[in-house]
């Protein structure tokens, strides 16, 4: 098990946007690669409730649970690698692996017996060092929809925020009020669910 504070700023784009964003910092076809997000919360939405999310990121041949919580400056993740078998258990049946995440699924008054799987979200990803931090281009596609996102993440919340105006800016993108990926995904989710 490892934690980390993940501190980032995002912006959802136009398709416009997004090409404009792979030419000014040259990234071509083959600087993306791609992830697979599997979400998961009880049929209540106890972690949505909490502000919480409980993901699995397949990329490439490696499986990474992560249980994020909020936390005074970004987010609070907890990741546990897990084999193949128990990702596929996990999305086949709902069943948690026992462990740290279990564990602090436990603390927060989640039962962790009751998680189900709530679906897929896919991404094409690059990524470029800029500043000081880390740029991430997505295009995401979930449910029956597909989004363009900018991020950028870094460890000085202040100096962060003032790197990623000055480059909205300079591109004339507007800042967008912008939901993280499993927000979006739930409200897509709430919509097909009627």
């Amino acid at each position: 098990m490892s934690q980390e504070i993940e501190i980032e700023f995002k912006n959802l784009l136009t398709k416009e946007e997004f090409l404009k964003l792979k030419d000014f910092f040259d990234i071509n076809e083959n600087n993306f690669f791609y992830q697979e997000n599997h979400y998961f919360d009880t049929p209540e939405f106890s972690l949505k409730e909490l502000g919480s999310a409980l993901r699995i990121r397949k990329k490439q041949d490696s499986y990474c649970l992560t249980l994020k919580e909020p936390a005074e400056i970004g987010i609070l993740e907890t990741h546990q690698i897990i084999p193949e078998k128990v990702a596929n258990q996990l999305i086949n049946s709902g069943q948690l692996v026992e462990g740290q995440i279990s564990e602090r699924l436990i603390d927060l008054g989640v039962d962790y017996n009751s998680i189900i799987y709530f679906g897929t979200l896919s991404t094409t990803r690059a990524e470029k060092e800029y500043q000081n931090g880390l740029l991430v281009l997505d295009h995401s596609q979930y449910l029956s929809t597909e989004d363009y996102e900018l991020e950028y993440e870094v460890q000085d919340e202040a100096i962060g925020k003032v790197v990623f105006k000055n480059l909205l800016d300079e591109l004339n993108i507007p800042i967008r009020h912008t939901k993280n990926k499993i927000r979006r995904f739930y409200e897509q989710k709430y919509k097909e669910m009627g």
